[in-house]
């Protein structure tokens, strides 16, 4: 492939704000990294509209427009902070913000929020977007997929390797060392436990699992979360805050559980639902890569170790990434495909009928 220079923007399930990588596409590397919080206002707005309400359309298209905007802010900061000449990327690749997501069946469909011709406006980039849309219209979830990208920067031939993938939703790489690759969704990974301390403490996200170390697991509840469906479904498949949200939570909730208690319970479900489907997809992995905001959480590696006796568990930040480039790094690959018109899916991932081209440029 041709070498060059592009950009990866990444808002996730977890909506703690945006990361930026300048990628270079022939060293599979990143040369810098920006990361912005959303603003509490669209932070608050987005997370409203993951669930149905009034005047949905026009609410969502303002806030299509600030994440446009404030991912402009993010590509303005990775060229100062590089000084690279904008003429000098070929692309950028811009995830948005996913408020919806229901692939599957004649009527599937994903929505990610992002205005892309405002974006191309205010980046003066060619702007390479909507990259799931395509591989939920070939039947396909539209997710996971950094799968691909995974296999490209941290594959190794002959060793069994998984990538977790901790975000609001956790997800699962399977790199197999003959050369196959598989991937899936496993269930929330900080989006229970995020929303439960905002709900409680007033805080964004618990710090390393300090509050959740404070409380015991409730195995009633614990046995009652991992009832749900989706635990046992085999892949292909894929979720989000359509079916894990704190709505999801209450419904199972008896009375009289501490806040601290649930706290607990609800990490031991991220780390139980990771290391179920581990062992059930690939029991022979000799190493575990985590990233993503939720590898920063040592009570949660702590606890995925254990679970995982066998298992290497490193971030991929001993691999040469850091753990919060990771996924912008591979929207940015993502945009370099689409660029050089090369599939970015993985239908052994997906369940996609073919490989895709994913994405819709907006030129600058």
């Amino acid at each position: 492939m041709a070498a060059g220079l592009f950009i990866g923007l990444m808002s996730g399930t977890s909506l703690d704000g945006i990361d930026g990588v300048l990628f270079d596409a022939a060293q599979l590397s990143v040369r810098e990294h920006v990361h912005a919080p959303f603003g509490p206002a669209l932070r608050d707005e987005l997370l409203a509209l993951n669930t149905p309400g009034s005047d949905e359309l026009h609410r969502a298209a303002l806030a299509a427009n600030a994440v446009a905007r404030s991912y402009a802010d993010i590509v303005a900061q990775l060229l100062e902070a590089t000084g690279t000449p904008r003429e000098h990327v070929r692309a950028l690749g811009a995830h948005g913000q996913t408020v919806r997501h229901r692939p599957g069946g004649f009527d599937g469909y994903t929505s990610q929020l992002l205005n892309g011709a405002l974006l191309a406006e205010q980046a003066r980039i060619d702007v390479v977007c909507d990259l799931r849309s395509r591989d939920v219209a070939a039947g396909g979830q539209g997710a996971p997929l950094v799968p691909a990208f995974h296999r490209a920067v941290f594959g190794r031939d002959g060793e069994d390797v998984a990538v977790l993938n901790l975000g609001g939703i956790s997800n699962l790489s399977l790199l197999f060392g003959e050369g196959r690759t598989t991937g899936f969704d496993c269930g929330p990974a900080n989006c229970l436990m995020d929303g439960w301390i905002a709900q409680h403490q007033g805080r964004a996200f618990d710090a390393d699992g300090a509050w959740a170390s404070t409380g015991r697991v409730s195995p009633a509840l614990l046995a009652t979360l991992l009832a749900e469906p989706f635990f046992a479904a085999a892949p292909p498949k894929s979720t989000g805050r359509d079916l894990f949200h704190l709505g999801w939570l209450q419904a199972r909730l008896p009375a009289g559980v501490p806040p601290e208690n649930v706290q607990a319970t609800l990490l031991e479900l991220s780390a139980r639902c990771v290391a179920d489907a581990l062992q059930a997809h690939m029991p022979q992995a000799a190493t575990l890569i985590a990233c993503g905001g939720g590898a920063l959480n040592g009570a949660l590696l702590r606890r995925l170790a254990s679970l995982l006796p066998g298992v290497r568990l490193q971030t991929s930040a001993e691999r040469g990434l850091p753990v919060d480039q990771v996924e912008a790094a591979a929207f940015a690959w993502l945009a370099h495909r689409f660029v050089e018109r090369l599939p970015g899916n993985l239908p052994a991932v997906t369940g996609a009928a073919g490989p895709r081209l994913l994405g819709a440029l907006y030129p600058a």
